[in-house]
């Protein structure tokens, strides 16, 4: 799917901004004019076509340097590396303000001009990921495993509420077992002919505990390809106390292939929901939690603070001090976030610079 940059498109022809409406099936494309002029719009297929076409028009219209595309993590993910492939900075744009949509009404072809529109003013100022790199293999290997964990536990509990109806003479035999034990002990279960509902009960306890074990076995499969890929290009982040794979991974997603589109390490503190937020009004003068930002990384810097807090002096020592000088608790963790975050962005920014100049080289 790669596009080499468009010969049509010389020094003299007029700059020009595209904005995206991404779809499933189609996507609709609008193109505005440095001057906020409405030069066109037009919808083309998802294909490899389809966007060759999309580049080609838009070409035609003027010289586009960057684009402003909805859902580029999802529907526009492909199109997004397309772009970038040809040479087009790529602007991350949110659904148009709800107040905007009730004056104007709402079409796709309203949706990709609103695209072009806020990154002409600025509006819209976020790099989109670019998902061709290693994070984008931990995302998927980490979905996949996700799956396979909440099945597990689906199968888990249908196991059990099979246990609480069963025969006596079964349930007795399998009553109090830790779930590794009661596993393996439905899976050696012979029930025969399923032709009563005891032993129909025991052969649907084999099956759930064979998929319980296969589902084990790929959990435990994907979570060595996560530590894997993660320390094959940020091996020093596995190192950091406290820092697992499941959390290294939700950093490392927040932050996506390209964190140097992050300006900074208060910038991508701001992404996890680690920064704080003025609350100030009057002689009032206070900040409050953020609850913005990417919740699962917030939620892993949490778990890090966590394992920090029972196994480091320092951070005990740390908590005390601050709510000795009258923070909350809550609010000491959140300083802790704050600095780990710190701490680790610049794990992440340093060894994805490295890989680039690497592969360059």
């Amino acid at each position: 799917m790669s596009h080499p940059p468009t010969t049509s498109q010389d020094d003299t022809s007029p700059e020009a901004i595209l904005g995206v409406d991404t779809h499933k099936d189609v996507h609709v494309a609008a193109v505005v004019s440095i001057h906020g002029v409405l030069l066109g719009s037009h919808s083309f297929p998802t294909t490899a076509e389809g966007y060759r076409t999309m580049l080609d028009w838009a070409a035609a219209l003027g010289r586009v340097r960057q684009a402003g595309v909805e859902g580029t993590h999802s529907y526009g993910a492909a199109l997004t590396r397309h772009l970038l492939s040809a040479g087009i900075g790529v602007i991350e744009v949110n659904q148009p303000d709800k107040a905007h949509r009730r004056r104007r009404g709402k079409t796709d072809a309203i949706d990709a001009e609103a695209a072009a529109r806020a990154v002409l003013s600025g509006r819209a100022t976020a790099v989109a990921k670019t998902s061709d790199g290693h994070v984008e293999r931990v995302r998927l290997f980490k979905l996949a495993k996700a799956s396979a964990i909440k099945a597990r536990t689906q199968a888990i509990n249908q196991l059990k509420a099979i246990l609480v109806g069963a025969d006596p003479t079964l349930r007795d035999s399998l009553t109090g077992l830790s779930n590794p034990k009661l596993v393996r002990r439905c899976a050696e279960l012979d029930p025969g002919q399923p032709d009563t509902p005891m032993s129909a009960a025991a052969y649907t306890l084999r099956l759930l505990a064979h998929w319980i074990i296969e589902l084990t076995r790929e959990a435990d499969d994907l979570n060595q390809r996560i530590t894997d890929a993660i320390n094959a290009h940020t091996p020093d982040l596995l190192q950091r106390h406290g820092v697992g794979p499941d959390t290294a991974a939700a950093l490392l997603l927040a932050a996506g292939d390209n964190p140097q589109r992050l300006t900074s390490e208060a910038s991508f503190a701001a992404l996890c929901g680690a920064s704080p937020i003025e609350m100030s009004s009057g002689k009032t003068q206070r900040r409050r939690l953020n609850r913005g930002g990417d919740r699962q990384a917030n939620s892993a810097l949490y778990i890090i603070v966590i394992a920090r807090l029972r196994w480091d002096v320092r951070t005990r020592a740390y908590i005390d001090r601050r709510v000795s000088e009258g923070k909350t608790r809550r609010e000491a963790i959140r300083c802790l976030k704050r600095y780990v975050a710190r701490e680790l962005y610049e794990l992440i920014v340093q060894t994805t610079s490295h890989t680039s100049q690497r592969s360059t080289a």
